[in-house]
């Protein structure tokens, strides 16, 4: 599933076409896709994981799932969800959700939840993970209420930066420790936006998909943990586990 930093990516490919009409309109999404024809689009935008094509009036909210893809200025071979197609080029989504969200995008979003959003509020953040203290910070790190944008792969490099076994429970963590993971879900998504489109994420991994500890030389465990049941990399000699 693509991360905050991804749809960032998506968004930034596709600013060419703010402010342009969209003269054609396709594809197997059970929206009212022809209701896009001859629109004007307004201005792109993203909360999280959720890419925002923004008309008058309304939006269509893309989300990627597991498998989504996208292309523009080009297809696939297989018939996309939705294809928009303007005068100088064109964008085509695959694999994906796609909802009409009406009236004002800012009523239905709150950017402060988005680590990626100039909006990005870390005392909101702690508030709401105060209110969750029995909860895994496994968990809590992939709640988009909480953290906008986070997903697993984040998650494990954020948790294994500060030092934090997956498994712990958050009203247990340090004051100090949660507030370093509060920062560090933004500091990494910004990195990670970084690194990919230098096409070199992978190779800055820490923990994701691991098999030995860089700080201790030991096996790292390889465990689905939390009610989410997410795949988590870490070390228990390093990680420190709070219950």
């Amino acid at each position: 599933m693509p991360e905050g930093p991804s749809i960032v990516i998506l968004k930034e490919e596709v600013k060419q076409f703010t402010g342009k009409k969209i003269i054609d309109v396709s594809g197997n999404s059970a929206i009212d896709i022809e209701r896009l024809r001859d629109k004007t689009i307004q201005e792109f935008k993203t909360w999280g994981k959720h890419f925002l094509i923004c008309f008058e009036g309304f939006t269509v909210k893309i989300h990627m799932l597991m498998f989504g893809t996208y292309r523009v200025n080009e297809r696939k071979e297989t018939k996309p969800r939705l294809s928009l197609v303007f005068s100088d080029g064109e964008i085509n989504f695959y694999t994906c959700s796609i909802k009409i969200l009406e009236g004002d995008i800012n009523a239905i979003y709150d950017w402060s939840e988005d680590v990626m959003n100039d909006d990005w509020d870390p005392k909101k953040a702690k508030q709401s993970l105060e209110k969750i203290p029995n909860e895994m910070i496994c968990d809590a790190i992939l709640d988009q209420n909480i953290f906008a944008g986070v997903g697993n792969i984040i998650k494990n490099e954020v948790l294994y930066r500060c030092h934090i076994h997956p498994e712990s429970l958050v009203g247990k963590i340090p004051f100090d420790d949660l507030n370093e993971i509060i920062s560090e879900c933004s500091v990494y998504s910004f990195e990670f936006l970084y690194w990919k489109k230098k096409n070199e994420l992978k190779k800055h991994w820490e923990a994701y998909t691991k098999t030995v500890c860089l700080r201790c030389n030991l096996p790292m465990i390889k465990k689905h943990t939390g009610h989410r049941n997410r795949r988590s990399f870490f070390c228990t000699n390093c990680q420190n586990l709070h219950t």
